[in-house]
């Protein structure tokens, strides 16, 4: 009996010892499979956020969070790079206003994080608003649309990539092109 407790405790342990590392593992194949699956269904109005590790769990209907248990910045490039090859949708960037504020004395990897930053983001439009209001619209959007929050290990404030996604073959001017064809009654056939 002794003999079968020693055995069961040794297995316990050595199944505690390698459970973070399986779950990380799975985590990472898992966040990137659910892109992979969702990607093709999403579209313009659609987010995609990679955020740090304290950003609240939303309710809304549409917003899925997905622990990824990776870099942040590996994350980021990952989607841009499954974005940049999909032929229906293209990201409209949006980063908090306070980032840039976010004192190095507080956070030491900081300003290497912003260079990072703004490497990875490199030739891509970029809008900055406070964190509040970019809230605001991801929660008014999770309400009708899509929202997909990959969670990943950050631990600095402000410094979430929200991926509003857009439309890669038709853009504003064409559509605004079409509402004054419409308007005026005429037909480009």
């Amino acid at each position: 009996m002794r003999r079968i407790n020693v055995l069961a405790t040794l297995l316990l342990i050595a199944t505690a010892s390698f459970t973070p590392a399986c779950s990380a593992q799975a985590a990472s194949t898992s966040w990137q499979s659910k892109l992979k699956q969702q990607l093709p269904l999403l579209g313009h109005r659609n987010w995609i956020l990679i955020v740090d590790s304290a950003y609240p769990l939303q309710v809304s209907p549409g917003i899925e969070t997905i622990e990824t248990g990776t870099d942040q910045l590996a994350v980021t490039s990952a989607v841009l790079n499954a974005i940049d090859h999909s032929i229906h949708v293209a990201p409209d960037v949006y980063l908090d206003a306070e980032l840039p504020f976010v004192p190095s004395q507080n956070f030491a990897k900081i300003n290497s994080y912003r260079e990072d930053l703004k490497k990875t983001l490199h030739g891509r439009s970029i809008q900055s608003l406070p964190h509040e209001q970019i809230l605001g619209m991801i929660s008014e959007a999770g309400k009708t649309y899509k929202v997909l929050v990959l969670k990943t290990n950050m631990a600095m404030p402000y410094t979430s990539v929200f991926l509003r996604l857009d439309c890669k073959y038709w853009g504003d001017k064409d559509e605004q092109t079409l509402r004054q064809a419409m308007k005026a009654g005429s037909s480009k056939r």
